[in-house]
């Protein structure tokens, strides 16, 4: 596509001290999306477990602006250490702290929020847990490695989903969304990601708010000139979100042309001169007239001709970015044609 002329030109209870969950009994929840707070949560808890503190704390500060109390936050960030470890939870503590005082220091007053209750010392925090986590699988638990280190089962039923769980402030289905978005964001991670999104479906997260906590966690953090601006002068020429921020325009058009999870542009032609794309971030797809797609990762580089009918997009499962650099030509412009039918596109993995 022409980008230069584009930018130029246009819970169950069992003692005293109740476990605070709200289960759903595994039906779907009325909503199909995640609401504002919900949105936050995922977004703290990607950047928590990416480690990176400098997204974190703008998230921290949107969630404080639109309404998460300091409780709701400290309980994410404390839970969080279980799925991402003592020093990214500590860190994002840490930020937190640092995020509350510079906003006190403003003269903003955030709410506290509900404090948490802790199960009493003498709860029986191995069947409180056991309770709890059948709950949010829906089954009897049973896994090989709970017989092969014992003490590791112990400690997820009794602080886990004991301790922590029992604390309440956030819903059994806001825990999951925090787990779910970290989970994503980690490699290494993949399984323990499929059973937490099996757990959250089971008490009531839809698919479309799964696939919107995938969308937040997989958001490429490492674009080397940002994410830009939404490409919406060009959006009906692409099949769902797509960002683009010019790099430079003197001698010849370079941008970065970042493209959301299954997001692809429609056939289309450059005429005039070609186009060289290098892709940086994530995985994406490259086909031309004719030929087989071709899998993209960051490194590749497309060396498209004038006059070539092609596409080129994300895969369905990942964010992907790339520079599209114009080869300078006479009387360049891109012609657009049909979209990329779902059914081909479907083909790819």
């Amino acid at each position: 596509m022409n980008y230069k002329k584009l930018i130029l030109g246009g819970t169950g209870v069992l003692c005293a001290a109740a476990v605070a969950l709200t289960f759903t009994g595994g039906k779907s929840m009325a909503k199909q999306q995640l609401n504002t707070k919900e949105k936050n949560i995922a977004t703290i808890a990607s950047y928590t477990a990416a480690g990176d503190m400098d997204r974190l704390t703008d998230a921290l500060n949107r969630g404080l602006d639109d309404g998460l109390t300091v409780n709701e936050i400290k309980e994410e960030l404390v839970q969080l250490y279980a799925y991402c470890g003592f020093p990214r939870s500590l860190n994002a503590i840490t930020n937190f702290m640092n995020v509350v005082r510079d906003r006190e220091s403003r003269g903003i007053t955030d709410p506290v929020g509900v404090a948490p209750t802790p199960l009493a010392p003498d709860a029986d925090r191995e069947s409180i847990g056991r309770e709890t986590r059948e709950k949010l699988t829906g089954a009897p638990f049973n896994a090989a490695y709970a017989t092969f280190t014992p003490v590791i089962d112990t400690f997820l039923k009794e602080h886990l989903f004991a301790d922590i769980f029992a604390r309440g402030v956030l819903t059994a289905q806001e825990r999951e969304i925090a787990t779910v978005a970290a989970l994503a964001t980690m490699t290494g991670t993949e399984g323990q990601l499929a059973g937490h999104i099996g757990i959250a479906k089971n008490i009531g997260v839809t698919d479309e708010q799964i696939a919107e906590i995938l969308a937040i966690a997989r958001t490429p953090r490492d674009i080397l000139f940002g994410l830009g601006a939404p490409n919406d002068a060009n959006a009906r020429y692409f099949s769902g979100p797509s960002y683009l921020a010019p790099i430079t325009t003197e001698q010849m058009g370079v941008f970065n042309v970042t493209f959301e999870p299954g997001v692809r542009n429609n056939w289309h032609i450059h005429h005039g001169g070609g186009q060289i794309l290098l892709a940086t971030a994530g995985r994406g797809y490259y086909q031309a007239w004719g030929e087989s797609p071709r899998e993209l990762r960051p490194g590749d580089v497309v060396n498209i001709p004038a006059g070539q009918k092609h596409w080129h997009g994300a895969a369905p499962d990942s964010w992907f970015t790339h520079i599209a650099i114009e080869v300078p030509g006479e009387n360049n412009h891109a012609q657009w044609l049909e979209p990329v039918s779902d059914a081909e596109y479907s083909k790819l993995k």
